[in-house]
């Protein structure tokens, strides 16, 4: 699953053609970690109709504070440049798949 930083957030994220999926996510969050699979399955799955990426709130805090992020594992969804969908904590994968029937 691709990273992002503050550095490229505006080019593979605001500027993608497909929807985005961002996790953002912490080195210490537990829920993240256990998150990591279920992100990477749905990235292969869905790679057609939506791009998942990361994005580390510790080494990111321009794009962490702009949207307001204060939860992790915080999951937002970009499309056309705009944030679309947001949604706190970790979550089965077929729960997550639910939530972004809408959005893609």
């Amino acid at each position: 699953m691709a990273e992002v930083t503050d550095t490229d957030f505006e080019t593979e994220v605001l500027g993608s053609e497909l929807p985005v999926l961002v996790e953002f996510t912490a080195d210490w969050c537990p829920p993240c970690r256990q998150m990591g699979p279920v992100l990477t399955a749905l990235a292969a799955e869905e790679s057609e109709r939506l791009k998942v990426v990361q994005l580390d709130v510790d080494t990111n805090p321009l794009t962490t504070n702009a949207y307001k992020v204060l939860s992790m594992p915080t999951f937002m969804v970009f499309r056309g440049g705009e944030p679309v969908r947001s949604m706190v904590g970790a979550r089965p994968k077929r729960r997550l798949l639910e939530e972004l029937t809408d959005v893609l």
